[in-house]
């Protein structure tokens, strides 16, 4: 593109990059030993900038500065897109862009301890994005099907459902692996290494390890170097820690025994079959045989880990029964006895610690800090909420924890109302704004968890499609 020419409308750009996506995905599917070079110039394509640009603009931290302090408005503002566009891709063809270090912000966890966030300044996650859309459908192709976290087109509910299926087809030991500090500890030589098997293009790598050392400024305003790890929070991270822990699941799928036959004989031999179910860092391992056995995979995990500079925690990494169940991803996974026909089951319904986690949000909300909203705006906050917990839980053993979260929220909702209006009777606030004994103000009534339907998840198995694939077969039909 000729630097006079007029940058693409925003429909021409996406298809632009889509074409090319699905090219380097079926390019890369058809030879796993392929390495692919001048990638650097689709970074700095324009379509490819300005598709970056608007998914950073679209995201809900366009409102968050880095180290620079400019946010997405403060560039809209003072630049405008097409300059502040232009400007990042002359330097990337010069070769003069280098990256800013990452903004430290601490989130709190649910168990009182801290996590770290990395925050990329705007012009730095533009080329993180750009360098995604490049490199995500080459790395897609090699990805294998039990892992399921930061992938297109793949849920939370394939890998509970995954599991699902193991478990009821006699998998009733768990590996509940647990990777101490995985974002923070990655080894950054053996990523390159991982990178490289696939990237051959210097300029491409040279921006892939310019984000990985770009350092972090602490919220103490000390600049700190960043020696191992892709720090959470940026653009790229997510594809580099899959790039990461593919280690992880290479291992098992290589032992994994397709043929059913083959793996009835294995067992007959006394020797385990197992399969590996992961979500970003948060993986199990199914284990069809004995306990001895599940400690076995769980000494093999952290043996294939050990290479990428990670370790498995001695005190969070567990081994668990069926019986016992075991949470992951927020659901509670056990198998049960079903009442009416005193058969045994697996069962997913939502865990403690989920139910505990929005009832907190509930409670936070509707104290006495917020008295001095009107019932219209409380709603308006909770009920996004409440929605969303219970569509995540539909697939599932639910229907009590959605009668239990029903009669919380409609219980506090009721003590705000008294206690907003000290001064009023019972009997003024059912009139007011409880008809039909729901909360209501104006033209919207607090949720119904109860009237969300529970229903099993289909399981897809290894039949999840890339978008790049799916896009393929469309344009050959």
């Amino acid at each position: 593109m000729n630097t006079g020419e007029p940058w693409p409308t925003p429909e021409a750009a996406e298809a632009r990059v889509l074409e090319i996506q699905t090219r380097l995905h079926r390019w890369s599917a058809d030879d796993p030993q392929r390495r692919f070079n001048d990638l650097a110039n689709l970074v700095s394509d324009p379509a490819f900038l300005l598709v970056a640009w608007r998914r950073v603009a679209g995201n809900r931290g366009a409102r968050t500065a880095g180290v620079d302090g400019h946010t997405v408005r403060h560039i809209r503002a003072k630049l405008g897109e097409e300059a502040f566009l232009s400007g990042l891709r002359d330097d990337l063809k010069a070769r003069t862009f280098r990256p800013m270090p990452v903004r430290e912000r601490m989130i709190p966890k649910p168990n009182g301890k801290q996590r770290r966030l990395g925050i990329p300044t705007v012009r730095d996650r533009v080329v993180q994005a750009a360098l995604k859309l490049v490199l995500e459908p080459i790395f897609e192709a090699d990805f294998k099907p039990c892992s399921y976290g930061f992938r297109r087109g793949r849920r939370t509910h394939d890998a509970i459902a995954e599991i699902h299926n193991f478990a009821t087809n006699r998998y009733e030991w768990v590996v509940e692996g647990d990777i101490t500090a995985c974002f923070d500890e990655i080894s950054h030589s053996a990523l390159m290494d991982r990178v490289r098997k696939r990237i051959g293009d210097k300029r491409a790598l040279g921006l892939v390890k310019a984000f990985l050392k770009s350092g972090i400024l602490h919220e103490d305003g000390v600049k700190g170097d960043t020696i191992t790890g892709t720090p959470q929070g940026g653009i790229l991270s997510p594809v580099l820690a899959n790039i990461a822990l593919s280690v992880l699941d290479e291992f098992f799928m290589e032992r994994w025994v397709d043929d059913f036959r083959a793996r009835e004989l294995l067992r007959r031999r006394g020797l385990a079959t197992y399969r590996i179910v992961r979500y970003a860092d948060d993986f199990v391992v199914m284990v069809h045989g004995t306990r001895e056995q599940a400690e076995a995979v769980r000494d093999q995990a952290g043996e294939a880990l050990r290479p990428m500079g990670l370790r498995l925690s001695e005190t969070k990494t567990k081994i668990a029964h069926i019986d016992e169940g075991f949470d992951f991803l927020g659901y509670r996974i056990q198998r049960g006895l079903n009442r009416g026909n005193g058969k045994r089951y697996v069962y997913t319904y939502p865990s403690r610690d989920a139910i505990l986690a929005i009832t907190r949000k509930v409670k936070a909300l509707t104290g006495r800090t917020f008295t001095n909203l009107q019932l219209s705006d409380l709603l308006y906050r909770l009920n996004p909420m409440l929605r969303g917990w219970t569509y995540y839980f539909r697939h599932g053993f639910s229907s009590r924890s959605f009668g239990y979260l029903e009669y919380f929220a409609w219980q506090r909702v009721v003590r705000w109302l008294r206690t907003k209006h000290k001064e009023r009777n019972w009997k003024w606030l059912r009139r007011r704004y409880l008809p039909g004994w729901r909360p209501t103000d104006g033209a919207i009534t607090l949720f119904d968890p109860r009237k969300v339907g529970v229903t099993r998840y289909r399981y897809r198995g290894s039949k999840i499609p890339t978008p790049w694939a799916s896009q393929a077969a469309g344009a050959t039909v």
